[in-house]
């Protein structure tokens, strides 16, 4: 099956979503993914407060019981009927791919298999699978885009019978989006905030609305990258007061890291000067991040850029295996590059 794009999914969801029996959710927006995957659940036709029809599994059971997803998908409920298999997984592991193979040659009769994944590159692991499958569903889910937020504003508020004025708007969309639970959170917030009013002003979303989108992680990312932990502190104390999951801080870090990584190497292998590589790299970097980004660069090397980046990767794979744990996780591992980060200031 094509892939289902954002703008794609609505519409699949209320016409085609029933017939199919394999869906793959995943990408960048974690609070994307997990609300499709509830979506296709609930329009899967099983009763999702059934405990003898709705299976939940965590990916990595499947390395010590690699026949175990087939067994439930082929299995019918004890009461008869068909099974919700619902699966998290990291979308790499290899005994999932192994078991997505087999049933995406021969898709459950009556079962319905959710997989609801992180960000998995393209090319690699059940992404690959999907999108060259024609019996799986693949959807990606990365942060909306200002169509999807607008939609989402008005949804949220009209909810609550409230109307915007154009500059909240305006406001509240510079405010949110990074991660679409974080976004839906903040707009609840907001509801909350103005009942028994009719219209919602600049002041009002001023008022409540933390810094819900992607630049709400720049913060906490820019001050890893310059070893200052009390900055550190103060935005990860913000970012888990908005509930904005920490999960986007460990994402956000290795995308800078990423971007490190390649700026570094110019700067190496042709001897390119900070400035000209930050006017070549750096063109979608906010104006006020270019010095932390700057400081980095003078600050880590190519060797050490490629230990965080492999710290961080780690990281989030230990997220997905133990989400109970995401908030320690992440808060352990970002901490430590701080660390270092300020020793590194130190010694240069």
């Amino acid at each position: 099956m094509t892939e289902i794009k954002s703008h794609e999914f609505d519409g699949f969801l209320q016409r085609s979503a029933r017939t199919s029996r394999l869906f793959l959710v995943y990408g960048p927006d974690r609070g994307l993914v997990s609300e499709r995957a509830g979506a296709l659940a609930k329009v899967s036709g099983i009763a999702l407060d059934d405990p003898f029809a709705v299976v939940k599994l965590d990916a990595s059971v499947l390395q010590n019981d690699p026949g175990r997803l087939l067994d439930e998908a082929n299995t019918i409920g004890l009461f008869g009927g068909g099974k919700l298999i619902w699966v998290k997984a990291s979308g790499t592991e290899k005994a999932l791919v192994d078991a997505l193979t087999v049933l995406a040659s021969a898709p459950p009769a009556d079962s319905t298999v959710i997989i609801e994944a992180g960000d998995i590159k393209k090319g690699a692991g059940v992404r690959k699978l999907a999108e060259q499958a024609s019996t799986v569903a693949a959807i990606p889910c990365y942060a909306d885009d200002a169509r999807a937020l607008n939609a989402l504003i008005d949804r949220e508020l009209g909810a609550e019978g409230l109307r915007i004025t154009p500059g909240a708007r305006e406001f509240l969309l510079e405010s949110i989006g990074g991660d679409r639970l974080a976004s839906r959170n903040e707009l609840q917030k907001l509801a909350l905030y103005a009942k028994g009013q009719t219209t919602i002003d600049e002041d009002d979303v001023a008022a409540i609305i933390g810094d819900a989108s992607a630049i709400s992680t720049d913060e906490a990312v820019d001050a890893v990258l310059t070893g200052d932990r009390n900055g550190f502190f103060h935005a990860m104390r913000k970012i888990t007061t908005s509930k904005t999951p920490v999960f986007l801080v460990l994402q956000g870090c290795l995308r800078q890291f990423q971007m490190l990584d390649q700026m570094r190497a110019e700067m190496d292998d042709k001897k390119t000067p900070i400035a000209q590589v930050m006017q070549t790299f750096g063109r979608g970097i906010h104006f006020k991040r270019k010095p932390a980004v700057e400081q980095a660069l003078k600050t880590w090397n190519s060797a050490a850029i490629a230990r965080e980046m492999n710290r961080l990767q780690a990281a989030i794979f230990q997220t997905r295996q133990k989400q109970a744990l995401e908030e320690s996780i992440a808060l352990h591992t970002l901490l430590s590059i701080t660390v270092q980060s300020s020793q590194r200031q130190r010694m240069g």
